[in-house]
C-alpha cells in the first residue's frame, strides 16, 4: 500500500471494424432497410438537408474552439516517442484571449508536523519525507468559541478562498465590483450547495455570476480553463474572472490511516484574469489539454455513506441522513497514473500551443509527491531548480495547491512576467489536465 511504484497503464482507444450504415439521425440501419432505401432524389433530397442542418444546429451551441476542435480520436507523437490514443473524453485547443494579472493564497494557522503524526499513527518523521516530500501541512480546526485568536476561531474553507482572492485582487490592481465571474474550484466546500456566491459577495463582486466547479486536484486548472472559455469567447461580457482553488481535505482523512492522513493539508489559492483582446498583450493561456477516465474512479474518491433513518410514515420507509466515508485510496495505482499520464497531457497542452520544452521556464505540478515531481522532470529532462514545488511545507492540498505554489513563486521573484509555466494538475476522478500559461 506504499504510494512510491513508478509505473502505469492508460486506457487506448479500441476501434470497432463492424460497424454498421447509420442513418441522417444516427440510428443503425438493419440489412433488410438497407436493402429497401429508396434511390430517387425527391427521397433522398430531404435526407441530405437533414444532414447538414443537423450539425450546423449543433455547432451554434458551441463556442468557436469547442465547435472547431472535438477529437473523436486523438494521436500525438510525443517527444518520448509514444503514441498516445484517446477517445472523446479528452478536451484539447491552443492559445486563449486571456492572461493572469494577480496570484494569492492563504492556509490555516494550525500546523501539523511529520513528529506530530507519530504520535497519532505508526510512523516517522523520515519515513513521511523520504516517501513524499513532506513536512508538515496546515490543518483548519473544529470550530469552538474556547480559542483565544478570533482569526483562528472563525478560519473555515470560505474564509480561505476570501483572503486568497482578495491578495489576488490587491495584486492585480482590480476591484471587486470590476469582476464579472467568480469560479470556487472544491471539494470540500463549507457550504453543499456552493461557497463561490459567498466568496464573490465578500468581495465586492456586485454584478458577478459565479458557482463551483468540483475536479478534485485537477480543479484549478480546469477552473482556469472554463473562465477563459468564457472570457475569450466575443460578446460574453464576461472581462475579468477570479478563479478560486481551496480545498481542506484533512476533514475527510481518516487519522487512523497512516497511508492517507500523512498526505493531506488544507489551502487555498486565487487568480485574477482579464481578457487580452486589442490591448497588444497577446495570449496567456497558450494551450490546454484536459482528460478524465470515470472507469479508474474506484482509485481514489470520497464516496457517499449515509446513515439510515426509518420513517414511519405511510408503510414506513428507511430514508438516508447525509455521511461520506474517509478518503479512500489505491496509492500505487495514483502512483502510476500520475507519472504516465501527466506527461503525455503536457505534451498535448505543449503542442496546442506550438510549443516545445525548450520554451518552458517553470514545470509546475499538483503537490502531492515529491517522487512523482523529479519522474516527470526527468522524463522531461527538466531540472529540479526549474520545478515549482512548496509541498514539504502544506502537504497536498487538492485544488489549492497549483494556486497556492505558483503565489509564492511570484511574490519571491521566482516568476517574472513574461515567463512560461507548464502547469499539470491531476486526481480523482480520474481526471489530469494541463495549461502552458505566459505569466503577466
Amino acid at each position: 500500500k506504499n504510494n512510491d511504484t513508478l509505473i502505469s497503464t492508460t486506457n487506448s482507444a479500441k476501434h470497432n471494424s463492424n460497424l454498421k450504415p447509420v442513418s441522417p439521425f444516427g440510428t443503425t440501419m438493419t440489412e433488410q432497410q438497407q436493402h429497401h432505401q429508396p434511390n430517387s432524389s425527391i427521397t433522398a433530397l430531404p435526407r441530405l438537408v437533414t444532414m447538414l442542418i443537423i450539425p450546423l444546429t449543433l455547432l451554434t451551441y458551441l463556442s468557436p474552439a469547442q465547435a472547431f476542435h472535438i477529437p473523436i480520436s486523438t494521436s500525438t507523437t510525443t517527444t518520448t516517442s509514444r503514441r498516445i490514443s484517446t477517445p472523446l473524453r479528452m478536451a484539447t485547443a491552443g492559445p486563449m484571449n486571456v492572461r493572469a494579472i494577480g496570484i494569492g493564497s492563504a492556509a490555516p494557522k494550525t500546523i501539523i508536523t511529520n513528529k506530530d503524526l507519530e504520535s497519532c499513527v505508526e510512523t516517522s518523521d523520515e519515513w513521511i519525507r523520504t516517501r513524499t516530500g513532506i513536512e508538515q501541512r496546515r490543518v483548519l480546526l473544529h470550530p469552538t468559541e474556547n480559542k483565544e485568536d478570533e482569526e483562528e476561531r472563525h478560519e473555515s474553507l470560505q474564509t480561505l478562498g476570501i483572503a486568497a482572492a482578495k491578495n489576488a485582487l490587491e495584486m492585480s490592481g482590480v476591484e471587486g465590483s470590476d469582476i464579472d465571474l467568480v469560479i470556487c474550484a472544491t471539494s470540500s466546500p463549507d457550504d453543499l450547495f456552493g461557497d463561490s456566491t459567498s466568496i464573490a459577495h465578500a468581495l465586492g463582486c456586485k454584478d458577478a455570476f459565479s458557482f463551483d466547479l468540483t475536479a478534485a486536484c485537477s480543479g484549478f486548472l480546469f477552473g482556469v480553463v472554463t473562465a477563459g472559455q468564457f472570457m475569450d469567447r466575443e460578446g460574453s461580457g464576461v472581462k475579468r474572472a477570479v478563479v478560486v482553488g481551496a480545498d481542506a481535505l484533512s476533514r475527510w482523512v481518516n487519522w487512523d490511516d497512516r497511508n492517507s492522513c500523512i498526505l493531506f493539508g488544507d489551502g487555498a489559492g486565487a487568480v485574477v484574469l482579464e481578457t487580452t483582446n486589442g490591448d497588444g498583450g497577446g495570449p496567456g493561456i497558450l494551450g490546454y489539454s484536459a482528460h478524465s477516465d470515470g472507469s479508474r474512479c474506484g482509485e481514489l474518491n470520497l464516496s457517499y455513506k449515509g446513515v439510515k433513518r426509518s420513517l414511519s410514515a405511510g408503510d414506513g420507509v428507511d430514508v438516508s441522513t447525509g455521511a461520506y466515508n474517509f478518503i479512500t485510496m489505491n496509492g500505487r495505482e495514483v502512483y502510476k497514473f500520475a507519472t504516465r499520464d501527466v506527461p503525455s497531457v503536457l505534451e498535448e497542452a505543449l503542442e496546442a500551443a506550438n510549443m516545445s520544452v525548450d520554451d518552458i521556464d517553470w514545470l509546475l505540478l499538483h503537490q502531492a509527491n515529491i517522487r512523482i515531481m523529479e519522474t516527470i522532470s526527468k522524463r522531461f529532462d527538466i531540472p529540479m531548480s526549474k520545478v515549482i514545488t512548496n509541498l514539504s511545507e502544506y502537504g497536498n492540498t487538492s485544488a489549492g495547491s497549483i494556486p497556492l505554489a505558483l503565489d509564492e513563486a511570484v511574490r519571491s521573484g521566482k516568476v517574472k512576467k513574461g515567463d512560461v509555466i507548464a502547469c499539470a494538475g491531476f486526481g480523482a476522478g480520474l481526471s489530469w489536465g494541463s495549461a502552458i500559461i505566459r505569466w503577466g
